[in-house]
């Protein structure tokens, strides 16, 4: 079974999506981690993020895995090294657009996601998960949540990694986001058609889940 779980920056996509694997005993994979760890090479190699040539010349050389721990998170090696922790900074999420959009980079992605799927049954995550890389998918998700809601999020999560940033800028950050996902010429983000829309902002972790486990259940009973 291949189910996709797609919507904007902090509605709670990965940890829902790495939940739900678990809870189905499948396989999670973060999407939006390979594409952060191919920026933070990229950051790296203080390569001009205008230069797409070079960027597409980098990506084709970069390998990225995705593996579960012992606790079942996941752990993103670029290029054989550790970078959980470093994709996660927030130079890294200003710049990830950059790569997201150029369309021969997304392409190569594609191919390297959809090789999970051939492994397993999976979650799969990110921005177009049900409308390119899966659109057959059996079940799809489209995850959303307010703006302030989604920043207060992503502020706890970086204040516990030890970084302090102002909930209002995150807010900016946030929607200067939406706007670029939701119009980028290649792969935009959108809800699939027969999506299930879900608003988290009224919803704990553990609610959204068992929303999402109630959903399959009734599909499997069909």
């Amino acid at each position: 079974m291949i189910i996709t779980i797609d919507g904007p920056a902090g509605a709670g996509k990965s940890t829902i999506a790495r939940l739900l694997a678990e809870k189905l005993g499948v396989l999670y994979v973060d999407t939006g981690a390979m594409y952060r760890a191919l920026t933070l090479k990229i950051l790296r190699l203080n390569a001009d993020f205008e230069d797409i040539e070079r960027l597409i010349e980098i990506a084709s050389g970069t390998d990225i895995k995705l593996k579960k721990s012992e606790d079942q998170s996941t752990i993103v090696f670029l290029d054989e090294q550790d970078v959980t922790g470093p994709i996660r900074k927030p130079e890294v999420t200003n710049a990830v657009f950059h790569v997201a959009g150029i369309a021969r980079i997304r392409d190569l992605m594609v191919k390297f996601q959809r090789e999970y799927a051939r492994i397993d049954s999976i979650v799969m995550e990110g921005r177009d998960i049900g409308t390119v890389v899966f659109p057959q998918a059996e079940k799809k998700f489209y995850l959303d949540a307010k703006p302030l809601v989604r920043a207060r999020r992503r502020n706890l999560e970086l204040k516990q990694k030890g970084i302090d940033i102002n909930t209002e800028d995150i807010v900016k950050q946030i929607e200067d986001r939406d706007i670029r996902d939701k119009t980028r010429d290649c792969g935009p983000l959108k809800k699939a058609e027969d999506a299930i829309y879900i608003d988290t902002s009224d919803m704990d972790i553990q609610e959204v889940v068992n929303c999402l486990l109630a959903h399959i259940k009734d599909e499997e009973k069909k």
